[in-house]
Formats: C-alpha cells, structure tokens, sequence
C-alpha cells in the first residue's frame, strides 16, 4: 500500500492521538489501582493496630 505524504502525514497525527489516549487511560487506571491500593493498606493497618491493642 502506496500512500501519499499527505495520508502518511495524516496516519501518524491519528497513530499519535491514539496513543496519547491510550497512556492518558493507563495513568488514570494506574492511579485508580494505586490509591485502592493505599486505601486497603490504611484500612488493613488500622486493624491490624485495633486488633494489637486488644
């Protein structure tokens, strides 16, 4: 497939959206999976102190 500078140009905005796109997803599902992450441990440590001080 032959394709002109113009639609190669074309090609490469759309290739570098999606990209763009794509990495903006995985901060996002990062961060989500990390903070959930952060929660637990808080709320696993405080239960781990309420149970110590029994």
């Amino acid at each position: 497939m032959h394709l002109t500078p113009e639609q190669r140009k074309l090609r490469d905005e759309e290739r570098r959206r999606d990209a763009e796109v794509a990495m903006a997803e995985h901060r996002e599902s990062e961060k989500a999976f990390y903070d959930n992450f952060e929660r637990l441990k808080a709320e696993r440590l405080a239960r781990e102190a309420r149970a110590g001080g029994k």
